[in-house]
Parts: C-alpha cells; structure tokens; sequence
C-alpha cells in the first residue's frame, strides 16, 4: 500500500503532536470538564478521569492511529482498504462514514457555540457585565441565544474562519496549530496567574484534588468513562485522518502519551482557572453547562482587572474551539478530495456550507424552533445526543475491535514499534478487551439499558 498520503505529511512529529492536540483540545476541556467536575464531587472523579483516560483513551487513540497511518486516506476509504486487506468484510468501511458524519453533525453545532464564545469576547470586553448582578447576566446571555440574526452571523463568522485554515491544506492546518495552541497555554497560564490572585485557589485546588469518594456515584463513574473517551476526539475520524499524514519514522506511543498529557493538562489548568474565581466569588461549582456563559461573567464583572482577564478567558475558549473544529471537518474534506477528484478548495465550500446549513438548525433551535421537539429532544439536544452518546461510542468500540480483532498481530505491532518487554502486548490485551468492555459499559448507560 502507499505510505504516503495524497494529501501530504506533517513535516515533524510536533506537528502532529500539535494538531492532535488541538483536535482533543476544546470546548470539552474548558467548558464541559469543569462544569462535570463541579456537579459530581471534585478530587474523587477526576481521579477517576485520569484512571479512565488511561484504560480507555490512550490504547484506543494509539488504535486510531495505527489505521490511520496504514491507510494513508481519508477514514472512509482506510477501512475499506485495511478491511480488505485483512480479508474482512466490506461493511467495516461504515466505521469510517460513522466517524465522518459523527465530526460533521458535531461541527455543526460546535460552531454554533463557539460562535457565543466569540460573541463573549466582545461583551466582555466592552465591559458589558461590569457590576452584572446573577439576573443580569442571565438576561443579557438569554437575550442573546433568542436572537437568530446575532447567532446565525456568528456561525457564519466561524465556519468562515474554519474553512479558511483547511482550505491550505496541511500547510494551513500546520501554521493554525503553531499559532493556536501555543497561545491557548500562554493564556491558560496568565489566567492561572490571575486565578492565585483571587484568594481561593487554596479552595480550588482542594475541591479538584482532595480525595473524598462519598460524593461519587456510579453515575459519576460513567460519566467520568464517558468524558476520557470523548475529549480526546476519539470515534469522529479526526485522529484517524490525522494519523494518515504521520511520517512512518514517528513513535505512535510516545506521541500518543504527549498527546494525551498535554490534552489532560488543559483540562486540569482550565479548572484550575475557574473553580477558584467561583469560590472566590461565592458562586455554585456545580452550576452547571451555564458555568460559563452565565456564573463566570457574574465573577469577571465584580473582580479587579475583571474585563480584561475575562476577555482573555473568552479568547481562549475561540482558540481551543478554532483548533478542534478545522479536525472536524477534515475527514469529510478528504473524502470529497479522493472520491470526487475536486480541488480541495471546492471540497472545502461544499463541505462548509453542507456544515453551515445544519447548523441553522441548531441556531433556530434555541429561539423560533425552541418548542420543536423530536423524541422529546431540541434539533440541537437531538443531534448532540446522538453524536456525543451513540456514534462515538459506536465508532470507539469498533476502532478498538478492528485494531484488536480484525487487522494482523504482526501488522500493528510492526505499526506501533514499541520496545520489547511486554509493552506491546499490555496495549493488545487493553485494546481488544478492556478498552471495549468499558466502552460498552458506557454505551449501555447513556441508551438507558444500565
């Protein structure tokens, strides 16, 4: 088989490294994580993050890697070659339209919501929240998700800047991610910074680290499983994809574990930003997916210096959203490249715009459409159900079972490289049963079976 992509390669292994963190890096890390952490307990589940991140992220996403580089394509024609490669049946290739589809339907409404980040950008920094009482922020957050034109310009805005990045191609994704995540360290650090300032970080790092396992349910658990396999852009063929432009001279494992640190470290810094702004402030840990758009402008309002950090937090939350969402897309942008034989710009308008459209569907959703509900669901709550709870679980398990199952020993083991000592086998035994047990563990809660 080719080992080299028609797409091209990463020059280097940071790279990759960067890009795949970038693509793992998001709003899951800055938004959801904290706000996960808040509602089930602190120290106890991130613990049980980290032990799940470990079990389950990392041999899946070494996983994803190694068929990505075998096949050199886009995710839907990588497991049609690897599938006949290995003699198995046709039907594996859908693993691939699972992945793509899934990062389509995600960008979707991912866009939407970045689009309120880069909305709070402005708001913030125009001092819009300055001596904002709880109301206050509420009323102007609720005002602003009512208001089609608003959301639909900034969708637009940012589908706009997504497809600009991938349109270059490798060279574009590569000099997004040098900028982008650099910049998303050195911010989360300044405001690391600016949160020991604030008097509570003794309270916050406590509440994220002390270990009291009475506050964790078995529902905390799972959600725990379920959040190590989804922040790491497991299941949705970015990894995959990526994975297909990585040099065949670059360990899959010790990038895999920079990977992963470096995505887990987000997280961690993320919370450590805001739990002690919200405990300084006297506001609730637990407050929810509001956390962000509704407790923290309460914080930045009332807080010395408030307008300027809280514009840079909001910048932040652009750059880890900008990052994952030029992965999004990029699978289905290959694919259109290598079955249409058109240039990857016209791949990249068709794509956008197929994107841009069902994402209006998540706009009108929280306004005109509010009370159109299908199985009890919004378009917008419809579609991240299905994405975050069904295709990606899907897509992991089936990830995990082919590189476990399906592709040669000798295959992947040649792929991955790793050094004698039982390494190699620790990673085949985690990939074909731990890590798709847990996953159906997970799948089985979130459809209601467990």
């Amino acid at each position: 088989m080719n080992k080299v992509s028609q797409h091209g390669e990463w020059t280097s292994r940071w790279s990759f490294i960067l890009a795949a963190t970038g693509s793992a890096v998001g709003l899951g890390n800055i938004w959801k994580f904290p706000y996960i952490t808040g509602e089930n307990g602190g120290g106890a589940f991130v613990l049980v993050y980290l032990i799940c991140i470990c079990l389950i992220g990392i041999p899946i996403m070494m996983a994803e890697i190694v068929l990505g580089r075998q096949g050199r394509q886009s995710p839907i024609n990588t497991m049609r070659d690897l599938a006949k490669k290995a003699g198995a049946h046709r039907y594996w290739s859908l693993v691939g339209w699972l992945g793509v589809i899934a990062g389509f339907l995600i960008l979707s409404y991912y866009s939407v919501i970045a689009g309120w980040a880069m909305a709070y950008v402005v708001r913030v920094a125009s001092g819009m929240f300055d001596g904002a009482t709880g109301d206050g922020v509420k009323n102007i957050f609720v005002q602003f998700i009512s208001d089609p034109e608003k959301l639909l310009a900034w969708h637009s805005l940012f589908m706009i800047l997504t497809m600009l990045v991938v349109a270059r191609g490798i060279k574009g994704l590569e000099r997004a991610v040098k900028f982008l995540m650099p910049s998303l360290f050195v911010l989360l650090l300044l405001l690391v910074g600016y949160s020991m300032s604030q008097g509570a970080f003794g309270q916050g790092v406590s509440f994220m680290f002390n270990l009291d396992f009475s506050k964790l349910s078995g529902e905390s658990v799972l959600t725990a499983m379920g959040h190590a396999f989804f922040t790491i852009s497991l299941g949705m063929g970015a990894i995959m994809v990526y994975g297909a432009y990585l040099p065949s001279n670059v360990s899959i494992a010790s990038t895999t574990l920079v990977i992963v640190i470096a995505d887990t470290l987000v997280a961690l810094l993320a919370g450590l930003v805001i739990f002690p702004i919200v405990f300084a402030n006297g506001l609730e840990p637990a407050s929810g997916p509001g956390l962000i758009f509704q407790t923290l402008p309460i914080a930045f309002g009332h807080m010395g210096f408030g307008a300027f950090f809280g514009t840079l937090f909001f910048v932040l939350l652009v750059f880890a959203a900008w990052s994952s969402s030029i992965s999004l897309i990029e699978p289905a942008v290959s694919w259109l490249v290598e079955n249409k034989k058109i240039s990857r710009m016209r791949a990249c308008i068709w794509a956008g715009l197929a994107t841009w459209f069902v994402g209006v569907g998540t706009v009108l959703s929280f306004n005109y459409m509010s009370d159109v509900t299908l199985f009890g669901r919004t378009f917008f709550d419809l579609l991240d159900f299905l994405t975050a709870n069904i295709m990606l679980p899907l897509g992991g398990i089936c990830i995990a079972i082919f590189a476990g199952w399906i592709i040669s020993k000798q295959s992947s083991e040649e792929e991955l490289g790793l050094p004698r000592g039982g390494y190699y086998e620790a990673w085949r035994f985690l990939v074909k049963y731990i890590s798709p047990a847990a996953v159906i563990i997970v799948f089985m809660n979130v459809v209601g079976i467990l």
